[in-house]
């Protein structure tokens, strides 16, 4: 057994890692609808894995969405709480192209970036109305296994 070595990057790996993303984020995000409302309702879906934001009009119809993965980010980090606080950062400014100004957020699942995506809307400017958890929880759960025998 020899030694292990560990890989470190080099600050100027790091600032071309993170000048990638920043040029990702800073591609144009897709509106479908052209409408003009003044609020409406993200949705955050945070698993393990992903971290997903979709932006709707009061009445549930999508303008827009983004998740961890659209922005740049691949493997484990899309569950980071940094890439929540991203992905929160391109809906908000998605929502000001719309002149989206009061929004209510419904958060969904159980990943680590349920609170930093919340916080991050609340840093860039949208005036949030209410929040709500609306993780699905079963009532009773699936039949249990029968008994092993010995």
């Amino acid at each position: 057994m020899g030694k292990k070595r560990i890989i470190q990057k080099s600050q100027e790996e790091l600032l071309k890692e993170r000048e990638k993303i920043e040029s990702k984020m800073k591609k144009e995000i897709k509106v479908t609808t052209p409408l003009r409302v003044k609020e409406g309702n993200i949705y955050i879906t945070s698993s393990y894995n992903n971290t997903l934001m979709t932006l709707t009009d009061p009445q549930g119809n999508v303008l827009t969405w983004v998740s961890a993965g659209s922005i740049g980010f691949k493997g484990t980090k899309k569950a980071t709480a940094f890439a929540a606080s991203k992905v929160a950062e391109a809906i908000c400014s998605a929502a000001k192209k719309l002149k989206i100004e009061k929004i209510i957020v419904f958060v969904r699942g159980v990943g680590s970036g349920r609170e930093s995506a919340i916080r991050s809307l609340a840093s860039h400017g949208l005036e949030i109305v209410s929040i709500k958890d609306v993780t699905p929880i079963p009532h009773n759960g699936c039949r249990p296994p029968k008994v092993r025998r010995a």
